[in-house]
């Protein structure tokens, strides 16, 4: 499969890992589907495990399945990830995106292994007018943004040299999310109603996957003190849902497919269990000074996702490429994700 990737890096970042294999903790989700490909693309080892094979739940399973496994470095981009089913069980939110997040963390430091875990633009409030920074007083509107803030601390506090990345708006050609929805709804319906009064930074699974294994290489190879902490890592310039539906429609209409009519609604026209935030987006210049990672402008990435959804390069059976992922079960990552936009 052939994925085409936007992420721009500095001079001199290039970096190799060992022999050792990565583990994703996660499997069927966006980011770790990008992660699995481009790895093996790339020659990495890397082992993918799913929920049936590290529970986050089963604490001493960990252990010993992390132990077995010897892994080189550790990226968890698993959580539970429903927003809105989350707040009618918060327990088991804060189970696995907390404590089972920190089980994770304090088993990656008592190996000395890297640990690389993935947050959310949900722990702040949206309340700030302009792009979010680090420093920012985090205040999470949610159930799911409160277990990840949560997360982040108990993370940080049981391996204190882990990498925090906090992302947003991720879309892919896999599982459920945004530009997927849009794509069936303009099969389905005459007219599409998005919120246009949530804004965000649409991010491309595949560049930040990308961006995920450089930082991953760097902490193997390189002084850890200089990957600890947290990092905001999005995909360049801001749209909200219906900016960004309108540029999927946009596209669609550019590769002669029919498209629906497009209405912007308020937040309060779509209400969810959850509260979401009306500014979601993300400084991601920390990471850029701190790694040399620039992740591509949204619009140019969309190209790209598209390309391998509804049009783009063939494999040698004439199979458009991601079609072997496209309708692959989905994972409670991609879910999420799908719960994070307005699924309409």
């Amino acid at each position: 499969m052939t994925v085409r990737v936007s992420v721009f890096w500095l001079p001199n970042t290039e970096v190799k890992m060992t022999d050792r294999p990565i583990l994703i903790a996660g499997r069927h989700g966006q980011l770790a589907t990008c992660l699995r490909d481009l790895a093996a693309m790339r020659g990495l080892p890397a082992v993918a495990l799913g929920r049936r094979e590290l529970n986050l739940e089963n604490r001493e399973g960990i252990r010993k399945l992390i132990g077995s496994i010897a892994p080189s470095a550790i990226i968890n981009t698993a959580a539970y990830t429903a927003v809105d089913q989350a707040e009618s069980e918060p327990a088991k939110v804060f189970s696995i995106n907390r404590d089972g997040a920190a089980a994770l963390a304090d088993v990656a430091w008592q190996m000395n292994v890297p640990l690389i875990h993935l947050s959310t633009d949900y722990v702040f409030d949206g309340t700030k007018l302009d792009a979010y920074e680090e420093s920012d007083i985090p205040a999470p509107l949610n159930v799911y943004g409160a277990s990840k803030l949560a997360g982040e601390a108990a993370v940080l506090a049981a391996h204190p040299l882990a990498t925090v990345i906090r992302c947003s708006w991720i879309y892919s050609p896999y599982g459920g999310n945004f530009v997927r929805t849009m794509l069936r709804l303009s099969k389905t319906q005459p007219m599409v109603r998005v919120v246009g009064d949530q804004h965000g930074n649409p991010t491309y699974a595949c560049d930040l996957a990308e961006a995920v294994l450089r930082i991953a290489e760097r902490s193997v190879t390189g002084d850890r003190r200089t990957t600890a902490g947290i990092f905001h890592l999005a995909g360049q310039g801001e749209a909200s849902w219906y900016d960004f539906a309108q540029a999927i429609f946009d596209e669609l209409s550019r590769r002669g497919a029919r498209i629906p009519a497009l209405e912007a609604i308020t937040t309060e026209e779509f209400p969810t269990a959850a509260r979401r935030p009306r500014n979601s987006r993300l400084d991601s210049s920390k990471a850029e000074r701190v790694f040399g990672i620039r992740l591509g402008p949204w619009r140019h990435s969309l190209e790209a996702c598209l390309d391998q959804l509804v049009g783009g390069e063939t494999d040698v059976e004439g199979n458009r490429a991601g079609w072997r992922k496209r309708n692959a079960p989905l994972s409670d990552h991609a879910r999420g994700q799908q719960a994070a936009a307005p699924d309409l």
